[in-house]
């Protein structure tokens, strides 16, 4: 059994904070008063293969009883059993066909205390529940998404890591991108993706990329098309006007889907990886606010925009 929550009680095994977007986690960005229950939700993982794990509503506090808050909605079942929901709800996604280069968006479901599955409330903590979902069971699946309301689990089994790009193989990918030597196309200086372990500071070497066509540059103070948006720049090798940002690489390795290299970036933070996981991403839309769904980068929460949500990068290799 393993319990997850926000409370630092001994019964929780992982402490969850909420998700700051944008990984801006300042003084400034503080959450004043988190969404997320104190015993969120519970998992339990059978001993013997194939390690079966499923999950349920709220946790056990201290005294060994199922912890909910006033405001939970609760009912009695036909069968005489007491069930409830957490104030803000545990959604859990399963995208159709597990977690590969194949899958695509499953259907939002809020899991009870019971481990029922019912459709979503009207709003994250409407008294009413959803209706029943009998054909559909609380097992965890690779590349389920558990949403507390304040952050978003990715559930990965062994078996899908097994499958999946290591961190040095990301790391063999930035070295084989950095070799190929690719230039600014206007400054004609060579390019190079930072260490991973550098991943917070930008560097003179830096790729930056115009994100509404694609092309990348090394940094440059040009192109500025108003006052109001100091982001806003014209690309130099196609006019397009748009964002202009440093790329970093996407190292958190169990968020590829493939091992394929890192040739698209999310907009309008910049993070690369391989083109499908950057569709697989854009394309999953996760829990925001009370009733909204919007996609976002894996790597830092930031809401995706853009025309796709992601952009194909077009690096200049050298001219000699």
């Amino acid at each position: 059994l393993l319990q997850v929550g926000r409370s630092t009680e001994s019964p929780i095994d992982f402490v969850v904070t909420d998700t700051i977007s944008g990984s801006q986690n300042n003084d400034e960005t503080q959450i004043t008063q988190s969404t997320i229950s104190r015993f969120a939700c519970r998992i339990v993982c059978d001993r013997s293969p194939p390690y079966t794990a499923r999950i349920f509503a709220a946790g056990f506090d201290s005294s060994k009883n199922i912890f909910l808050g006033e405001k939970a909605a609760k009912w009695k079942n036909p069968d005489g059993h007491m069930d409830g929901l957490t104030t803000n709800g545990v959604l859990v996604m399963h995208p159709k066909g597990g977690f590969t280069e194949e899958s695509r968006p499953g259907v939002w479901r809020e899991i009870s205390v019971c481990g029922d599955v019912y459709t979503l409330r009207e709003t994250r903590s409407a008294q009413q529940r959803g209706k029943l979902v009998e054909n559909e069971t609380n097992v965890l699946q690779d590349g389920s998404l558990i949403d507390l309301c304040g952050a978003t689990l990715l559930w990965r089994t062994a078996d899908g890591l097994f499958h999946t790009p290591t961190q040095k193989h990301i790391e063999a990918l930035r070295q084989e991108i950095n070799a190929a030597r690719p230039q600014c196309p206007v400054g004609l200086n060579t390019l190079a993706f930072p260490s991973i372990n550098r991943k917070d500071v930008v560097e003179e070497k830096q790729p930056w990329a115009y994100l509404s066509c694609g092309h990348v540059h090394g940094y440059h103070n040009w192109g500025h098309r108003s006052d109001t948006e100091a982001n806003e720049r014209e690309c130099p090798m196609c006019r397009t006007v748009g964002p202009y940002v440093p790329l970093w690489l996407g190292c958190e390795a169990g968020f590829y889907v493939d091992a394929g290299p890192p040739t698209h970036a999310f907009t309008p933070c910049g993070h690369v990886c391989s083109e499908k996981s950057a569709k697989y991403w854009s394309q999953i839309p996760l829990p925001h606010g009370t009733h909204a769904f919007h996609a976002a980068c894996p790597f830092c929460a930031t809401q995706l925009s853009g025309e796709h949500n992601c952009v194909k990068l077009i690096f200049q290799g050298p001219i000699d």
